[in-house]
């Protein structure tokens, strides 16, 4: 029973502390939208665009932490990164470097 207190407890602390960090990126980017999305052993990613286009992602340790940290956020979130949500997106010309370099093998 105590092993499965301490789990439960890690595991809100991990919510509350994305929660908080979810919290902080729509504050400095004028609201924020999500989508969280299963990556396997490693967890769930949560996906973060800000209504400036800025944009950022997390990584929890499970789908379940992810959804959870969302919901307590209180941000809108998306079942898919496509459509008009990745059209808020700003990349600039880093990211495009970047992109056409890997085409490239760069």
């Amino acid at each position: 029973m105590a092993d499965t207190q301490q789990v439960d407890a890690r595991a809100e602390r991990k919510v509350a502390k994305l929660a908080r960090e979810i919290s902080a990126f729509a504050r400095a980017h004028g609201g924020a939208e999500g989508q969280v999305a299963y990556i396997g052993e490693r967890g769930a990613r949560i996906v973060l665009v800000g209504e400036d286009g800025g944009w950022g992602d997390l990584v929890a340790p499970s789908t379940e932490i992810a959804e959870k940290a969302v919901e307590k956020s209180g941000i809108t979130v998306h079942e898919s990164f496509d459509g008009e949500f990745a059209a808020k997106v700003k990349t600039g010309s880093y990211e495009w470097k970047r992109m056409a370099g890997i085409q490239i093998g760069g």
